[in-house]
């Protein structure tokens, strides 16, 4: 199954949105009145000349410290490498503008693997003067070495450590920290869950690796030793607890679906000793001749 990264990014920020600011613009942090938020509906915009369709990710209705009037914050996130994402990036402001006719703080979130340097501006020139130049606020995770953000207790940090630039021989540590990070935080159950499936989602341990990680803890000497072997041994209950409900779920359904075609054999075979052919039992059963004839070998 494909995995939905905008709504993943959308969840977590939307969750933690004053913590989103704050870990990456602090200065915007210091200017926006956190009391007033809103958050407004998906915006869906169609590119005529691509014949795409494009829905703003999140925006949210805020103010400023000291202000009557509101501002749009709209926070992006881009998972694929798009040569025109500053064009789409300017459309998407352009038309949110023609419609809330207010200021707009746009945020763009790059979170694929590559690395490369994005542009964060759109602009229109002529050898004789430009004519727009358009800026947007940028975040590129992969950029930013996971180790920085480990003495953050922020959610978000922990969360996006898993889209940061770590190599694969950091994964067990990488995991080991976020982690403690969680433990640090004391979040409820909804919110634990919700940073703990993204994590997931993009950082993925091997069965070797996962007890790698057990015996890692079991040697730490820091305060949330215990509560890091209690966070992993609860998730793995309720791993295999979720696992043994879906199979014994699998297997209801299957056994319906056994009966069901066991009944159905019974009731054609009758009909055949009735004198039936197979098409007239296929016209009062809805199948085909092909699967009467079938069911009547088997």
């Amino acid at each position: 199954m494909a995995i939905d990264h905008d709504r993943l990014f959308k969840e977590l920020i939307q969750t933690f949105f004053e913590e989103f600011i704050l870990l990456f613009f602090p200065d915007m942090h210091e200017h926006i009145d956190f009391r007033h938020l809103s958050f407004l509906s998906e915006e869906l915009f169609t590119d005529v000349t691509a014949g795409e369709k494009y829905r703003v990710d999140l925006l949210v209705e805020t103010k400023l410290k000291g202000e009557d009037g509101l501002i749009i914050v709209h926070v992006e996130n881009q998972s694929y490498v798009q040569p025109s994402f500053p064009e789409r990036m300017f459309l998407y402001f352009s038309r949110l503008f023609e419609k809330y006719r207010t200021r707009i703080v746009p945020i763009a979130v790059f979170s694929y693997e590559a690395l490369r340097d994005e542009p964060s501006v759109f602009s229109i020139e002529f050898p004789f003067g430009g004519v727009l130049q358009f800026r947007f606020f940028q975040v590129e995770l992969r950029k930013k070495n996971w180790r920085d953000y480990i003495r953050h207790d922020n959610p978000v940090a922990a969360a996006l450590l898993s889209k940061m630039g770590y190599t694969e021989s950091e994964k067990v540590e990488l995991k080991k920290e976020f982690l403690r990070m969680l433990v640090r935080l004391e979040l409820d159950e909804a919110r634990q869950r919700l940073l703990l499936g993204f994590f997931e989602t993009y950082v993925k341990l091997s069965e070797e690796e996962e007890q790698q990680l057990q015996r890692e803890v079991k040697e730490m000497e820091t305060k949330e030793k215990e509560k890091v072997l209690e966070l992993i041994i609860s998730y793995e209950q309720k791993g295999r607890k979720k696992g043994l409900e879906e199979g014994i779920e699998r297997g209801i359904q299957q056994g319906i679906k056994q009966g069901m075609k066991q009944g159905m054999k019974r009731l054609i075979r009758n009909m055949a000793c009735k004198g039936m052919t197979a098409e007239e039992i296929a016209h009062l059963v809805d199948l085909s001749g092909e699967e009467v004839r079938r069911l009547l070998e088997e």
